[in-house]
């Protein structure tokens, strides 16, 4: 249900279509094989399965025994609890999120990367809406932060 309810909540936030995601093969987001092939299976749908067939968002997953696909999202794990958790103590959980968030904001628009060819996240997402309007939901400069936020 978490995970299911996380990608409603991304879903009405990101301001483009998602058309695929990419998950590895825990629980949170189908069956365990036992119950994925036996007779019950045409009958029941996982609740993530349904949350992506309602969107029209392709669910993909990766390979059994090959945690390097999952390398990109650990290593952006690991970059924010580098630059919070494992730097600063927080007297609250609050505190903790406010901190968060500032990086979160800061990494999308401040930081180059050498993946987008010098762009910020923010940069590289604008010119897509320049580029491919058909793939956004609203205008990306609703999501930049200041007096409109």
């Amino acid at each position: 249900m978490t995970a299911s309810a996380f990608l409603v909540a991304l879903i009405a936030t990101v301001p483009h279509k998602i058309h695929t995601i990419l998950t590895d093969n825990g629980i949170q987001f189908r069956f365990p094989p036992r119950y994925a092939n036996g007779p019950t299976a045409r009958y029941i749908t996982h609740m993530f399965a349904m949350r992506c067939r309602e969107n029209g968002i392709e669910h993909r997953f990766t390979k059994i025994n090959h945690p390097w696909t999952n390398g990109q999202v650990e290593r952006m794990n690991r970059t924010m609890k580098d630059a919070t958790v494992k730097r600063y103590y927080y007297d609250s959980r609050e505190q903790l999120e406010r901190h968060l968030q500032d990086f979160i904001s800061a990494y999308n628009f401040g930081r180059r990367l050498k993946t987008l060819k010098g762009l910020t996240l923010y940069e590289f997402i604008c010119r897509r809406w320049t580029s491919e309007q058909e793939r956004f939901i609203l205008d990306p400069i609703h999501q930049m932060p200041g007096l409109n936020t």
